[in-house]
Parts: C-alpha cells; structure tokens; sequence
C-alpha cells in the first residue's frame, strides 16, 4: 500500500462504525471525506511522478496524422 493510502483504510473503519450505529449523516460526510482524500493521493502522486525538468510528453497530430512531442 502506498505511502498516504492507509487513511482511506481509516476512513472506510469509521465509516463502517457511523452506519452500524446509525449515525446517517456522519457516514455520509464520511463516504466525501474519503473521496476527497483519494483524489488528493492521487494529485500527489501525480506529482511526484512528474518529470524533474519541467518538460512534458504530450501525444500530438505529426504531419502524417501520428507523432510525439516535446514540449517545455
């Protein structure tokens, strides 16, 4: 498991805790709160994949309809 993804663990045990003691309203706020965390695990670990020098590898149109470039 990833470095950050334990709290997702975390939040699927409270949530599991708030529905079986019917506590609606905290589950739901809950099931959010885990999105957002997923998301932002997700961002970070966009990031750090990110290349160190900035450049990007975007797939464009060459002249014959396929190609790659780089772009700064």
């Amino acid at each position: 498991m990833a470095h950050n993804e334990w709290i997702l663990d975390v939040l699927s045990d409270l949530n599991a805790f708030a529905v079986e003691n019917g506590l609606t309203a905290l589950a739901e706020q809950l099931d959010d709160t885990k999105l957002i965390a997923a998301a932002e695990i997700a961002s970070m670990q966009d990031k750090a994949q990110a290349p160190a020098n900035g450049n990007t590898t975007r797939h464009e149109s060459g002249p014959r309809g396929l190609g790659k470039h780089q772009h700064a």
